[in-house]
């Protein structure tokens, strides 16, 4: 496959660059519990998006505010569970700190206290749902992303896991490589990935020989 070559990569944070998937549905089910939902249709719609924009859709009779001030106040307090992923300390290891940042849809105290837990670096250009008016699938979140390294989205690449990021990232106008971790192949092809692969550990970041700085090859 032809290398991808790019000036910047933006990454999404769960299901990329850390697993925090027991400790999300650990939270989850507290929230089902107590407000008597159904789990799955929670899960099914809370992948990849702000977790205030996950309880305005399942349950638009609650303060969604004020619940989701709740909700990450419990998270904060709580990384059991949260682990880097196979590849995660290599890929980012390899590159400058102004050519990578992670786009999340946690708020920032959430998103550092996980990167901390999982071992990771906090990048400088963070992009987390405190930063933006509309969180993915819009595409502020990595315009914001792009804009903070100095960098043209043309020249940016975005790894994620879930349509929602995709979606967001193609909207900004960057191409978008997705780890089939969370989500099938097709469905992650069907939402516009240029590229998917098994696993973040099958990518390969080296410095490019041609006018960008970097290239991302598929092992």
């Amino acid at each position: 496959m032809t290398p991808l070559a790019c000036d910047a990569i933006l990454f999404d944070l769960d299901g990329v660059l850390i697993d925090s998937t027991t400790c999300i549905v650990r939270h989850w089910q507290r929230f089902a519990a107590q407000h008597d939902l159904d789990l799955e249709t929670i899960m099914q719609a809370a992948h990849g998006i702000r977790t205030i924009e996950t309880i305005r859709m399942v349950a638009p009779q609650l303060d969604a505010e004020l619940e989701a001030a709740r909700f990450t106040a419990h998270e904060l307090v709580d990384t059991d569970g949260v682990y880097q992923i196979e590849g995660a300390s290599r890929l980012v290891g390899a590159l400058p700190e102004d050519a990578w940042t992670v786009v999340t849809s946690g708020g920032s105290e959430l998103a550092r206290a996980r990167l901390k837990a999982a071992g990771l670096p906090i990048p400088n250009a963070l992009v987390t749902a405190d930063d933006v008016a509309q969180g993915k699938p819009s595409p502020e979140p990595y315009l914001v992303g792009a804009e903070r390294l100095g960098v043209p989205v043309a020249r940016c690449v975005v790894i994620e896991d879930a349509p929602a990021g995709i979606v967001s990232g193609k909207r900004a106008g960057m191409r978008v490589i997705a780890i089939a971790a969370t989500h099938g192949r097709e469905e992650l092809l069907g939402n516009g990935a240029d590229i998917v692969v098994e696993r973040l550990a099958d990518l390969d970041i080296r410095p490019a020989t041609n006018s960008y700085r970097l290239q991302i090859k598929v092992g």
